[in-house]
C-alpha cells in the first residue's frame, strides 16, 4: 500500500527540524575525524583497491543485467496482447514472431485460466512453465518455487561483500554494517514479492495498464544491489584513505608516535650539542660567534636608548602587560624545565 504524499510531506515537516542538525552534524563529525585524530589523507591500499575493482565488476554486472537483451521475454508486450486474449491467439502471434519453445509449450499448457497470467506476472515465465508441484488454487507454491532463484543474486552479492571487506586496511569495519544491509535489501526484495497483490492486474482491460511486477521487480533488485556495492566500496575508499570515518590511534599508535618524536626531539638536540661543540674547540668559529654577540649587544643598546622605542616599552609596561603574570609563567616554565634534572640528581 502506497503512502499518501501528504503523509509524507507531514513527517517530514515534524521530523525534519530534529533530524536535519543531526545529520548535518554527524556529516561534520564523519568528514573532520581525520583531522582531529591527525589521520593524513594517503592513497588506498593495494587490499582495498583490489577490493574496490571486485566491487566495480559485480555492480556493473548487475546494472548489465537490468538491460531488455538480457531479460527474460514478457510474450504479453511482445505480442501486444491483453490478459484476456484467447490462447490459442497469444500463441499464434508468438509463433509469427519467432519459432515457439518447449517453455512457451509449458507456458500454454498452463495459461489455463486468468488467475495462471496473474501469477505469470508476479513471478516470470520460468516459475511458471517449470514448476512441477505449483498450481493457481496455491499461490504461495509459486513463491516456494522462485524462493532459490530470488535468493542467489542476493547470497552471491552477499559473498562478494564479504571478500570485499576482508581488506585489512580499512575494510573488516564494514563487514557486519554490509551484511547486515544485504540481509535487510533481501529480506525486503522476498517480502515484497510475496505480498505482492497479483489481483490488482485483473481489473487491466489494456497492455498499458497492466502491471509487469516480475520485470520491474528483477530490474530493481539488481539496482538496488549495484547501489549497495556501490556504497560499500565508497566507504571503503574513504576510510582506507583516511578521508572520513578515521578511528582515533590506539594506544599502541600513540605510543609509538611519541617515541618517534622524541627520538626525533633527541636528535636535533644531539645535532645541536655537535655544532656548539665544533664551535667552541674551533678558534675561528668561536671568534665569529664571539664577535656576533658583541655586534648584537651594542646594537640592541643603540635600539633601547632610542627615545620611542623607551616611550612604547614604558607604555606596555603600565598598560598593556601584567609583569606578574609574566613573572609567574616564567618561573612555572622554568621549574617545569629544572624539575626533570633536578629528580634525575636526586
Amino acid at each position: 500500500m502506497a503512502i499518501p504524499w501528504g503523509t509524507i510531506k507531514s513527517l517530514l515537516i515534524f521530523f525534519g527540524p530534529v533530524l536535519l542538525p543531526k545529520a548535518i552534524a554527524y556529516y561534520r563529525a564523519i568528514r573532520n575525524a581525520p583531522r582531529l585524530h591527525n589521520r593524513p589523507i594517503r592513497p588506498a591500499p593495494p587490499s582495498v583497491s583490489r577490493a574496490l575493482l571486485l566491487l566495480f565488476v559485480v555492480a556493473l554486472l548487475f546494472l548489465v543485467r537490468t538491460l531488455p537483451l538480457l531479460s527474460p521475454e514478457n510474450i504479453f508486450s511482445l505480442t501486444q496482447s491483453r490478459l484476456q486474449i484467447p490462447v490459442d491467439v497469444l500463441f499464434n502471434r508468438l509463433a509469427a514472431l519467432r519459432p515457439l519453445t518447449p517453455p512457451d509449450l509449458a507456458l500454454r499448457a498452463r495459461f489455463v485460466n486468468l488467475e495462471s497470467r496473474l501469477l505469470y506476472l508476479q513471478f516470470g515465465p520460468d516459475v511458471l512453465a517449470s514448476c512441477p508441484f505449483c498450481t493457481s488454487d496455491d499461490p504461495s507454491s509459486f513463491l516456494y518455487y522462485a524462493l532459490p532463484d530470488l535468493v542467489a543474486p542476493h547470497l552471491l552479492n552477499l559473498f562478494v561483500l564479504t571478500l570485499a571487506t576482508a581488506a585489512p586496511s580499512g575494510g573488516a569495519g564494514w563487514r557486519v554494517p554490509a551484511a547486515v544491509a544485504a540481509a535487510v535489501i533481501a529480506a525486503a526484495d522476498v517480502y515484497l514479492v510475496g505480498s505482492y497483490n497479483y489481483q490488482a492486474n485483473a481489473r487491466a482491460l489494456r497492455l498499458p495498464d497492466v502491471d509487469a511486477f516480475f520485470w520491474t521487480a528483477r530490474a530493481w533488485r539488481f539496482v538496488g544491489l549495484a547501489a549497495l556495492d556501490g556504497l560499500v566500496g565508497w566507504a571503503l575508499w574513504l576510510s582506507a584513505t583516511n578521508r572520513a570515518f578515521a578511528a582515533p590511534p590506539s594506544a599502541a599508535e600513540r605510543v609509538e608516535g611519541a617515541v618517534r618524536a622524541l627520538a626525533g626531539v633527541k636528535g636535533k638536540l644531539n645535532a645541536a650539542g655537535v655544532v656548539k661543540n665544533t664551535v667552541i674547540r674551533d678558534e675561528e668559529l668561536r671568534g665569529r660567534g664571539t664577535a656576533y654577540w658583541a655586534h648584537e649587544g651594542r646594537l640592541m643598546r643603540d635600539v633601547m636608548e632610542d627615545r620611542e622605542v623607551l616611550e612604547g616599552m614604558n607604555d606596555a609596561l603600565e598598560n598593556r602587560i601584567d609583569i606578574r603574570t609574566v613573572e609567574m609563567d616564567a618561573e612555572a616554565y622554568a621549574a617545569s624545565v629544572l624539575r626533570p634534572g633536578l629528580q634525575g640528581g636526586m
